[in-house]
């Protein structure tokens, strides 16, 4: 056999194999994500962020950044948390365990933070500012949960609907230690006090876990904008709804507006699908 078609072959031998595999990994389980958000019905502008973005694998990240701070600096807190979170995603390659997801997380969090906060110190119009935020870490065997603040997930499964996150939050603090009920919580005159946010300290931990899901299941991430105004239960109802998620978020910050829509309302709605049926593989 002539040497160059010696080496060629197993070179055009691997390209096909990368290519079957890169077909299987599209065409077979996936998750459809849609990201929203609506300035409401009173504010001038939209100070909340995010996005759905993927790494050199396909795999999923999704992100909420609610920012705070006066003079549009929680424009500029909430922006700078999600591109530096989508740009160092979009580079990083394929994660395989929940530690790596946590891991890598718990890094990228705390250098989005310094960042933040540096940058707080160095422009005068940008002193005190901040973002909550929340993101998830979506892979076929399991979700690796970071927030910070009270921009929460949700999960929907075959045991019902349950937010995973715990709010950083004054009220929420209050209802921990029995000083006051959720009810009493909803009316709250500073119910939108949080207790910890990215880029307003020198260090910053965030919430980082990890669980397992199945196709089929949804998450549903969102500032409280919407929680402000649509319940727990209501919310259930609308992600059981049998129709495109774009739709169902669409309703759910519908349903936010109509009530008053005083904050920026922001979510993404995540559906783990089975995108192909048996016999469907070409590519």
């Amino acid at each position: 056999m002539n040497l160059a078609y010696s080496t060629l072959i197993p070179k055009l031998l691997n390209i096909i194999e990368d290519h079957m595999f890169f077909c299987f990994r599209q065409r077979g389980d996936r998750m459809e994500a849609e990201f929203l958000t609506d300035r409401g019905q009173i504010r001038t502008h939209n100070e909340d962020a995010g996005g759905t973005y993927y790494n050199l694998a396909g795999q999923l990240l999704a992100i909420i950044a609610d920012g705070m701070g006066g003079h549009q600096a929680g424009d500029v807190a909430s922006q700078m948390a999600v591109s530096m979170i989508q740009d160092k995603w979009q580079h990083m390659k394929e994660i395989i365990t929940p530690e790596q997801s946590e891991k890598w997380l718990a890094e990228t969090i705390s250098e989005i933070n310094t960042t933040i906060y540096n940058r707080s110190l160095d422009i005068p119009a940008c002193e005190g500012m901040g973002t909550t935020v929340v993101i998830v870490i979506s892979t076929e065997e399991y979700i690796t949960v970071a927030h910070i603040g009270d921009s929460r997930c949700y999960i929907f499964n075959e045991d019902g609907f349950k937010q995973i996150t715990e709010d950083h939050s004054l009220v929420n603090e209050l209802i921990r230690t029995g000083q006051i009920s959720k009810d009493d919580a909803v009316h709250h005159p500073r119910k939108n006090v949080v207790l910890r946010a990215l880029g307003t300290e020198r260090e910053v931990t965030a919430d980082i876990k990890s669980l397992g899901w199945e196709k089929h299941d949804k998450l549903l991430l969102c500032s409280d904008g919407l929680t402000d105004k649509v319940l727990d239960d209501e919310l259930f109802e609308l992600i059981q709804l049998d129709e495109p998620v774009k739709e169902m978020g669409q309703k759910m910050i519908n349903l936010a507006n109509e009530r008053g829509g005083e904050d920026n309302i922001s979510l993404i709605i995540v559906d783990y699908e089975s995108a192909v049926k048996e016999g469907d593989m070409t590519c």
